[in-house]
């Protein structure tokens, strides 16, 4: 949790259920009849707020959360911006250590992946880098 700012708490982004990326671009996300600003990380537990931007380098300090939830996830799809660009060793051998797949492209490709992916019930998670 976030500490109060002129009276307002302010909290971590959390939507505690799994929906379908309806739209992205300008720096953000919308799902859920939401939007969010920033990176995204969609998970069982949730569609997540994530700290990483693009350029910043992808890390398995950065994907503690979708470790934590391995038992629940069988491909992890990697949005890393407008670009493609690999996931870094020590991640995919941290991810394939927990069971998950994993699989860079970019952020649009991420997206409609996921959604087809969450239509089709598989056991899928995202994490999404804003473009």
């Amino acid at each position: 949790m976030r500490p109060m700012v002129k009276g307002i708490e302010i909290r971590d982004a959390h939507f505690p259920g799994r929906a379908p990326i309806d739209a992205y671009g300008n720096g953000g996300f919308r799902f859920a009849d939401m939007s969010h600003r920033g990176s995204l990380l969609c998970l069982p537990s949730g569609i997540h707020g994530w700290e990483l931007q693009e350029g910043e380098p992808l890390t398995v300090a950065s994907l503690m959360k979708v470790l934590a939830e391995s038992n629940e996830i069988e491909v992890l799809l990697v949005g890393m911006g407008a670009n493609l660009k690999p996931i870094p060793a020590d991640v995919k051998a941290a991810l394939k250590a927990k069971g998950i797949a994993s699989d860079p492209m970019s952020t649009g490709a991420a997206v409609r992946t996921f959604n087809i992916m969450l239509a089709e019930s598989r056991a899928v998670a995202a994490a999404l880098i804003a473009v």
